[in-house]
């Protein structure tokens, strides 16, 4: 990670307070220190223009005073001689500010939903950009994950893809800094409009799989031997299989696109119903 800070989207929502909660965890576990950036846009009929472009329709400088003492307050609250929190106020449209502000960052967590600035920010195409195109990787805490999930298991996807090895590598630092297992999963499933393999064929399949996923494992092994890693591979569809998994996992991590992504995709699709169906929090890494 190229970053030292871990950056938060806040804008004093109850799901952004669930993401700064997150990052704050990470933080004591990482040493790293938390921004939180609360960011807003100037609206006028033409658009979004910026300070000093042209009448706003919102917000006014009481809202943006307000905004200011919000996200400060936050961050003075949440400080400690352990931690150090900043807070800052940003104009602009939210997923290009933070994707911006993400090349400094070691991390990006968000919430599922916000307010003002951020409505909407993760459902829908902006959050397929925040996670497709950010500088680092990206965590979503899911609004339904509890504190209770954070007892289980780092579980991640991998289907062979650049960017699957580059979040199982992310995937196995995680479950290092928490201390627990990590569990990695292969989904294989014939090719549309092909018909199921014969059992035979299906087992051959399935060791090829479970080979060639040893032998990405291997150096990870040997760097984190204190990791416990167990291998699982099955048949069906990816992302249903992973939003199982991710009831008994405090954290799921995946690739921003797997083995038949489009390169013009934001998000691959797995990645995507993941954002919008997992029971816990949800990595999305890519390459800087």
């Amino acid at each position: 990670m190229n970053g030292t800070e871990i950056l938060v989207g806040y804008d004093g929502s109850q799901d952004a307070v669930r993401a700064q909660e997150w990052a704050m965890d990470e933080a004591a576990r990482s040493g790293r220190s938390v921004h939180l950036a609360y960011v807003f846009e100037w609206l006028t009929m033409a658009g979004w223009t910026g300070p000093g472009g042209g009448p706003s329709i919102w917000p006014d400088e009481t809202a943006r005073r307000q905004a200011e003492e919000l996200v400060r307050q936050a961050a003075a609250d949440a400080t400690s001689p352990e931690l150090t929190v900043t807070g800052e106020l940003y104009e602009g449209p939210p997923a290009l500010v933070l994707q911006e502000r993400s090349a400094r960052a070691s991390l990006l967590v968000l919430g599922t939903r916000g307010l003002g600035g951020f409505a909407g920010l993760l459902v829908g195409s902006t959050a397929g950009s925040v996670a497709a195109h950010a500088h680092c990787p990206v965590v979503v805490v899911r609004g339904d994950a509890d504190r209770r999930g954070r007892a289980g298991h780092v579980t991640t996807g991998v289907d062979g893809s650049e960017e699957s090895l580059l979040a199982l590598g992310f995937a196995v630092e995680q479950a290092a800094a928490r201390k627990v297992p990590l569990h990695v999963l292969r989904v294989w499933r014939p090719p549309p409009g092909q018909r199921p393999p014969s059992a035979p064929d299906a087992r051959a399949a399935s060791q090829a799989d479970r080979a060639e996923l040893e032998e990405s494992l291997s150096p990870w092994r040997r760097a984190f031997p204190d990791v416990p890693i167990t291998v699982e591979v099955a048949e069906g569809n990816p992302a249903e299989l992973l939003v199982t998994a991710s009831r008994h996992a405090q954290l799921v991590v995946v690739g921003s696109r797997g083995r038949g992504g489009l390169a013009g995709m934001l998000l691959g699709s797995v990645s995507q119903q993941l954002l919008h169906h997992a029971h816990s929090p949800v990595a999305v890494v890519r390459e800087r």
